[in-house]
């Protein structure tokens, strides 16, 4: 029993390195109002569904976009809470609380927000939605949806995903987080992890076409490592 333990507290750990990292990953490429409402909207509820549902689901969070702006029909501001954007689709996430706030809407706003799903789904967008009771009491079966709706649309395109490890799956939000080419050394001291046992991991994470050698030289060893979307 102690040895569970200490698992699930080092898989808690490594989630929250892990969403800490793209969350700072996605802070650092936005300005302006984007920040302001990713540092003040992206609370409880969507801290819970990214840590507790989508990261023990699938396993990383490449694709996945938190507090996504979009441009309404009016040409007005306006914010979902997750969209996973990987041709031929894109799926809009949106998580839904029951609090006083909710209870007490207008008419006015409860017709707006039926009106914005509408204008999702008319301009090609895939909706789903989850309250925070299911969040917090049907936490298996909300990964299961997940689950299910990554299965239907992308079917055996995901299993490559899946086969990343949450220490693998660490370092690469790590290296997306930095922003520049990573040495395994810098890796292993941003991780906390032994410096030989990075470099391995890298290797395998590179053969399943996530990072690829920052380094023009096909005739070096892999020194430095990017992701492999991104563009120098």
């Amino acid at each position: 029993m102690a040895a569970v333990g200490a698992q699930q507290k080092t898989d808690t750990n490594i989630s929250r390195d892990l969403y800490k990292a793209w969350i700072e990953g996605h802070l650092k490429s936005r300005k302006g109002e984007e920040r302001r409402r990713l540092e003040e909207g992206h609370q409880y509820a969507e801290k819970l569904f990214a840590t507790q549902i989508w990261l023990p689901a699938v396993g990383h969070f490449k694709h996945l976009y938190p507090e996504y702006a979009l441009t309404d029909y009016r040409d007005k501001a306006r914010f979902v809470d997750f969209a996973y954007i990987r041709p031929p689709y894109r799926i809009c996430i949106e998580i839904d609380g029951y609090g006083p706030h909710v209870q007490q809407a207008s008419r006015r706003s409860f017709a707006d927000g039926l009106m914005r799903q509408n204008q999702l789904v008319l301009d090609d967008w895939r909706v789903f939605r989850f309250s925070v009771d299911d969040l917090e009491q049907q936490t298996r079966k909300c990964q299961q949806m997940i689950l299910h709706l990554l299965g239907k649309w992308y079917g055996g395109m995901e299993k490559k995903e899946e086969l990343l490890s949450l220490r693998e799956a660490q370092i690469v939000h790590t290296i997306i987080a930095a922003g520049a080419p990573m040495t395994p050394g810098e890796v292993a001291d941003k991780v906390g992890m032994n410096q030989a046992y990075v470099g391995r991991l890298l290797r395998q994470i590179c053969m399943k076409g996530y990072l690829r050698s920052a380094d023009c030289s096909t005739t070096r060893r892999l020194r430095r490592y990017l992701p492999t979307f991104h563009q120098e």
